[in-house]
């Protein structure tokens, strides 16, 4: 090609401005990164249980209107796949009896859903093990252990088939009379959809989506992930492991939040529908996946399941799992190091640091266990921001044990603990880990402090003050402190409600494993 020289000048300063176009472009590309911001929620009461979500946004109103989104969806399906409220799609058609009735797509899919999961697990996975919890809830009533012709009579009739699907008009035929639960992995389900919607929203460029402790991580982020140690259940307590995640779900289900009581001994909410019994080989399993729904429906087959069973399904799945047996020992997929990382046993430590003495003459035999309930309000409701703290009897911080809130700028609403603790405060502080954990009830929550302070140092044996803080955006605001031998011998102290916490108590107590 021949290029004259005035015009090859030209084109070579158009090639430069094309250049700094680019370059400024990418500029603001990374600028844009850059400014990302996470903003939290957290919600009490749905689904039975929490709701936190995580969005990265440049702007608040994203993530305002991606927190109204998600709370929309959740209703909407909730609404078609809910087992126990009378109005929803699901428990209206089991009114139905023989009958070919057309439901919703959702429903549709969920129930198909099941047939593979029931097929796959050799019944493992059942939507009819609500035969056998109502059982077993009986049992526990009366404090006497079911008989065996009882048992024998629940198995044959989880055993039946209880609908037929018609692919091609989408329809339901409902033909047992059994009590049909769709839980197991509907609310990872519920997560997936959720989560679907929001990183459809522009600006939106990742979400993290955690009902009660099942957990979706979507988009341009990777998520720390804290799993809760089923043998010393606490949400500040002990993990079983931590691992980050990226494009993943995580799901957990154990039997150390729900179970039965008969004659002093606990049985496993979590029941086998070949058996007829609750579960007894695993106390905690989580499970890793590409898709929710799987990773909550072999978190819960898991618990059921034998591990050479559970080790051949996590394979066709493309899942890592972990799985924790009732005598403690951990069992995890060749996969699973390669999410994990180092725990860490206290989440704000790192951030302040407020000592009051080396000493270490603390029982290590012993722990404070804070049991907290927070106060129920008629639907969902924000969860309040809390500080829990401990203070020796010159009135000083020896260690923040729990920080709740959703953005720096509230933390002045926790007026004590900030102003004690603001001088020790980095800005940044985000004590929002993600947990995934078998689901608790909504509001319910324990709280350990293992008597260290907050250089990791234990403590004297003496009197210490256990402060807790709650505020309420547009709301109340309640202090409550209590005074706790902690020396010798166990004690127990109760927790008088206010607006915000419905009751609770504090025990100084042996460390005990869960069984």
């Amino acid at each position: 090609m021949n290029i004259k020289k005035g015009r090859a000048g030209h084109f070579s300063k158009c090639l430069l401005g094309i250049a700094a176009i680019v370059i400024c472009l990418f500029s603001m590309s990374s600028l844009s990164v850059k400014k990302q911001k996470v903003f939290t929620a957290s919600f009490e009461n749905v689904l039975g249980t929490s709701f936190d979500l995580k969005t990265w946004t440049n702007a608040e109103s994203t993530a305002d209107l991606a927190e109204e989104i998600a709370l929309a969806e959740i209703d909407r399906l909730s609404a078609i796949l809910s087992a126990y409220d009378k109005s929803s799609e699901f428990y209206q058609w089991q009114l139905s009896r023989n009958k070919a009735v057309k439901v919703s797509p959702e429903l549709f899919e969920a129930m198909e859903m099941f047939d593979r999961w029931r097929a796959i697990t050799n019944g493992g996975l059942d939507p009819a093990v609500g035969a056998i919890v109502n059982l077993w809830k009986k049992a526990e009533e009366a404090n006497e252990m079911p008989s065996e012709k009882s048992i024998e009579a629940v198995k044959k009739e989880i055993e039946q088939q209880h609908w037929v699907l018609n692919n091609t008009d989408q329809t339901a035929t409902h033909l047992s009379t059994s009590p049909l639960l769709l839980n197991s992995f509907i609310k990872s389900y519920i997560i997936e959809k959720v989560t679907k919607k929001i990183m459809s929203i522009p600006g939106i460029t990742g979400a993290v989506v955690n009902i009660g402790g099942d957990i979706l991580v979507m988009g341009d982020h990777e998520e720390h992930v804290n799993i809760v140690d089923p043998m010393a259940d606490a949400e500040n307590g002990l993990t079983a492991s931590a691992v980050k995640l990226s494009e993943k779900a995580i799901a957990t289900s154990g039997n150390y939040r729900r179970w039965f009581s008969i004659n002093g001994h606990r049985f496993s909410h979590i029941v086998d529908p070949r058996t007829g019994r609750p579960a007894e080989m695993v106390v905690g399993a989580t499970v890793i996946a590409d898709k929710a729904t799987d990773a909550g429906a072999l978190a819960t087959a898991f618990n059921v399941l034998a591990p050479e069973q559970s080790k051949q399904l996590a394979a066709e799945a493309n899942a890592e799992y972990q799985i924790v047996l009732a005598n403690g020992n951990k069992i995890e997929s060749n996969g699973w190091p390669a999410f994990s990382i180092p725990t860490s046993t206290n989440k704000v430590s790192a951030n302040i640091k407020n000592v009051t003495g080396m000493a270490k003459d603390w029982n290590k035999d012993f722990e404070v266990a804070i049991n907290l309930e927070l106060m129920r309000f008629e639907g969902r409701t924000r969860r309040p921001f809390v500080a829990i703290w401990v203070e020796d009897k010159h009135q000083k911080t020896v260690r923040t044990i729990a920080l709740w809130y959703n953005k720096p700028r509230w933390l002045p609403d926790l007026k004590e603990w900030y102003r004690k603790n603001q001088a020790e405060y980095r800005p940044g502080l985000k004590d929002m880990n993600t947990i995934s954990s078998a689901t608790r009830p909504a509001g319910a929550y324990t709280i350990k402090w293992d008597g260290k302070n907050d250089e990791g140092e234990y403590v004297n044996s003496d009197n210490y003050t256990i402060c807790i803080e709650l505020a309420r955006e547009h709301g109340t605001y309640q202090i409550i402190k209590q005074e706790v031998a902690c020396k010798t011998k166990a004690g127990e102290y109760g927790l008088e409600g206010n607006a915000e916490l419905k009751g609770g108590s504090i025990q100084f107590r042996k460390i005990s494993k869960n069984p």
